[in-house]
């Protein structure tokens, strides 16, 4: 996600505050919304994904996703 839409989303939230938004406006707030949620998620995924735990005894172990979902 670019710097401009981070700007278009939080322009977006102070309209909708002081004036409200039209129905184009709102289809585009949350469409822009669902897409910094979804690079969150990508970003935290991947930084997860990268790391491993130091045991006590010296040894690595790279974290995994919980079984069941």
């Amino acid at each position: 996600m670019t710097e401009a839409q981070i700007a278009r989303i939080n322009e977006l939230y102070h309209k909708s505050k002081s004036e409200g938004l039209n129905a184009q406006e709102a289809e585009e707030q949350a469409a822009l919304r669902k897409q910094y949620i979804a690079d969150i998620r990508r970003s935290l995924r991947g930084n997860l994904d990268s790391m491993s735990i130091q045991h006590p005894d010296g040894t690595i172990t790279p974290l995994r996703r919980k079984s069941g979902k």
